[in-house]
């Protein structure tokens, strides 16, 4: 059975809008993205596939850590895929980001292009 974040940090997962990701295991700087829980696991997708961005490294050395409030959590990256996952995955965004700013993000995330980019991030 893999591994799964405690309560107390699924929680502050569930809570937080942005959260910090340092993708690979060279050094780098956090950056903030959006992070939704479904079923107690952590879910992420990227907005851009920039060959020098965190999905990109993610892919090639699926290792990092993330940032939650003031808790540093070492992690592994897995690409997922199903489109029932999908699906609840799309629908967590939505609640979670409800805001009139954030509805063309949410919009965006449910694209094919997107979905399909979707990684679980467990504990290392």
């Amino acid at each position: 059975m893999p591994k799964r974040f405690s309560k107390p940090l699924v929680e502050a997962l569930r809570a937080a809008k942005i959260m910090g990701l340092r993708a690979g295991s060279e050094p780098h700087r956090f950056v903030g993205i959006w992070v939704v829980v479904v079923r107690g696991r952590a879910f992420v997708r990227p907005w851009n596939d920039k060959p020098d961005g965190w999905y990109r490294v993610i892919l090639r050395d699926p290792t990092g850590a993330i940032q939650v409030g003031a808790r540093e959590v070492r992690i592994r990256a897995r690409k997922t895929r199903g489109e029932r996952l999908w699906d609840s995955i799309d629908a967590e965004y939505a609640v979670k980001y409800p805001t009139p700013g954030s509805k063309g993000y949410v919009r965006g995330f449910a694209l094919p292009k997107r979905r399909r980019t979707t990684v679980e991030l467990v504990p290392r």
